[in-house]
């Protein structure tokens, strides 16, 4: 029985169609999304997976149908039939990948811009993740997230050849693992000390260099409890794959935990203060809490010595 060609094509196309749309919601390729962001950019992921799958079984079916329609017979040597250029074809075959990246480009713009990286010039009075670079009124964002409220925990995060440490203004804690409560706006204050680097952190689907000389922002709310790597994605040094930390999304009542055995020495024994030390380095001050910091002797020498000390 021989099926008409056009019967198989189109059962071919409603096949590729079903595998690509089932297959681009259910790759499985991404780790838990953690925060409000990860949703907009897991759609946009998946469109691409579900048009690259489709792309794929096409030009790969192709090739395994020509395998096998025009393999060359037994006994037969002459040479194959000589087909020059088909313009229909050719132009079909410019204009859909044309069309797909004309509309993968639109659909990251407006995923980008929901995510709040596209808001380029704002007044002193605008929200807080716009970055000033001049003297003027006029700023330029450099950063993604939205701006929230006045619940928002801010956090300066400082990055260094090779490690992350993250300040607590609030508190004045200083860790070398991010501690966040679960489902509050959180804005990290980043700059480097040395070199570019970048704070990436896979299940929030964030993120953003950090640079000597100037703040950039990177705002969230984080949805899932966990602990996630946060990893430098920019080459920075030879140790550049060591630079590696921990988001750690706590629930409230463990985030206050965190908080109160954590307090610096200053302000938890406030009240016991004798004298105060304004010649003391920074190195000599937090050396006896560098375990409890979560950090390094080396990243704790590398900080300015410019804030005066307690000794209690």
């Amino acid at each position: 029985m021989n099926i008409p060609s056009s019967i198989i094509t189109l059962i071919a196309g409603v096949l590729i169609t079903l595998i690509s749309l089932w297959y681009g919601q259910n790759h499985g390729l991404m780790p838990v999304a953690a925060s409000e962001n990860a949703e907009e950019v897991d759609k946009l992921f998946n469109f691409m997976m579900t048009i690259a799958t489709g792309l794929f079984l096409l030009v790969e079916g192709s090739l395994v149908y020509s395998l096998f329609k025009f393999r060359r017979r037994k006994g037969d040597t002459s040479d194959g039939p000589h087909i020059e250029g088909n313009v229909a074809l050719e132009v079909v075959w410019t204009a859909i990948p044309v069309m797909i990246v004309f509309v993968l480009a639109f659909y990251s713009f407006q995923t980008y811009n929901k995510l709040g990286g596209l808001d380029p010039v704002n007044t002193k009075d605008s929200p807080p993740q716009q970055i000033a670079i001049n003297s003027h009124d006029d700023q330029i964002a450099l950063g993604i997230g939205k701006s929230f409220g006045k619940d928002v925990l801010s956090v300066d995060v400082q990055a260094m050849q090779y490690a992350w440490l993250f300040t607590y203004p609030e508190t004045g804690i200083v860790s070398g693992e991010l501690h966040v409560p679960n489902n509050r706006p959180v804005q990290l204050d980043m700059t480097a000390k040395d070199v570019l680097h970048a704070f990436w952190v896979p299940q929030l689907r964030l993120k953003q260099d950090t640079i000597p000389g100037r703040k950039s922002i990177i705002s969230f709310i984080p949805t899932v409890e966990g602990d996630y790597p946060i990893v430098c994605a920019e080459l920075c040094g030879p140790y550049h794959g060591g630079m590696k930390s921990v988001l750690h999304v706590d629930s409230q009542d463990s985030y206050d935990e965190w908080l109160k055995s954590n307090k610096p020495i200053q302000e938890a024994h406030l009240e016991k203060t004798l004298t105060v030390d304004n010649n003391s380095s920074n190195e000599k001050f937090l050396t006896p809490y560098i375990e409890n910091m979560g950090t390094e002797k080396d990243t704790v020498a590398e900080l300015p010595n410019n804030y005066p000390h307690h000794d209690s």
